[in-house]
């Protein structure tokens, strides 16, 4: 960020937001005095903030004499600003816990792992499982459940199932569907899902399946249930980030809902995070959730052992706890890679 500010102004601006982070209250010159020990008097904090909100870094709202943070103030913050604590003993228990159970595949951890995001930073916990058509092909089988209806099953390496109600239009016998899915476990072995799909359209086109009634029947079948739908999201924790004194009014609450409901919006857009390496943090209006919902995004990737990618974190409001949030983000991401690395 483009902005430069004297020893003062950037130990005042610190502890106007560290105050509005913990308090959700306006700060005022002569509380920024007393509480931070400042050898400063509060008419020279007040010409301070002052300056500091002409340069667009607090705001005054009109029912009070305090300043609050804006979007831009928290940018500066958290590049310049913030000193990250270190996850304590207690909280990486509480993540080993969650995600390390015993015979838990990849939804299982994943959704774990949502639940000790949120838990741990009292905010919502996201998670993105690594996209399913980049995953290694297990299994298929077809399961009659009328008579011309067949679910299909489709499970990859990480665990991760896909199933499909197929129309199949003829009545396939129980035995005719035990020698297709045996047929197609052989075809697509070793293939990532994306790559059984294109293996199925190349074997369709062959003179010898068009000839093999049976073939063709199973691929026409697995074509449809190796589709390429969206990757799976797990969320929890929407009411905590509701509890927060900023969304009280009805309808920033309405704003809300109405961005995590979108939720297919809210999964492209969080894709584009899967880009960068490291913790990365989008504050306000940058965050994919809703430029105006007063929200920011920690996210950090992840990876499975086939080193497919994911991607973890924690929303809440723009006052939120990021001297915590991040390490715990960060310390999340590398504890799942790793369990990950196992299964």
């Amino acid at each position: 960020m483009d902005v430069e500010l004297s020893a003062r102004s950037r130990q005042i601006l610190e502890a106007i937001v560290e105050d509005y982070i913990a308090t959700a209250e306006p700060v005022g010159s002569s509380a920024v005095a007393r509480r931070h020990a400042l050898t400063l008097s509060p008419a020279t904090v007040r010409n301070v903030m002052a300056n500091l909100e002409e340069m667009g870094l607090l705001t005054s709202p009109h029912t009070s004499a305090g300043r609050v943070p804006t979007d831009k103030a928290y940018r500066f913050y958290v590049d310049s600003l913030v000193g990250l604590r270190q996850v304590t003993r207690e909280e990486k228990r509480h993540i080993i816990q969650r995600c390390r159970q015993s015979g838990a595949g990849l939804p299982e951890i994943l959704k774990e792992t949502s639940r000790a995001l949120s838990s741990l930073s009292n905010y919502m916990g996201i998670v993105v499982a690594p996209s399913f058509t980049s995953d290694i092909f297990r299994h298929i089988e077809f399961i009659r459940i009328g008579s011309h209806k067949v679910l299909a099953i489709l499970v990859s390496t990480n665990g991760l199932v896909q199933n499909r109600l197929i129309e199949t239009g003829d009545d396939i016998p129980e035995n005719d569907l035990l020698a297709m899915s045996n047929y197609l476990n052989e075809l697509m072995q070793g293939l990532t899902i994306s790559q059984a799909r294109e293996r199925i359209l190349a074997e369709m086109q062959s003179e010898k399946v068009q000839y093999d009634s049976m073939m063709s029947q199973a691929l026409r079948i697995s074509e449809q249930a190796v589709t390429v739908g969206g990757d799976e999201i797990f969320v929890e924790g929407q009411a905590r980030i509701l509890d927060q004194p900023e969304f009280s009014d009805a309808g920033r609450m309405k704003e809300i809902f109405r961005a995590f409901e979108q939720k297919g919006q809210m999964l492209r857009l969080l894709n584009r995070c899967m880009n960068a390496d490291g913790v990365q943090i989008y504050i306000g209006s940058e965050t994919p959730v809703s430029q105006s919902a007063g929200v920011s995004l920690i996210t950090s990737r992840f990876t499975t052992g086939n080193n497919t990618i994911g991607l973890l974190g924690v929303i809440g409001p723009t006052r939120m706890g990021y001297s915590s949030v991040i390490p715990i983000v960060d310390y999340t991401a590398r504890l799942v890679s790793r369990l990950l690395s196992e299964i």
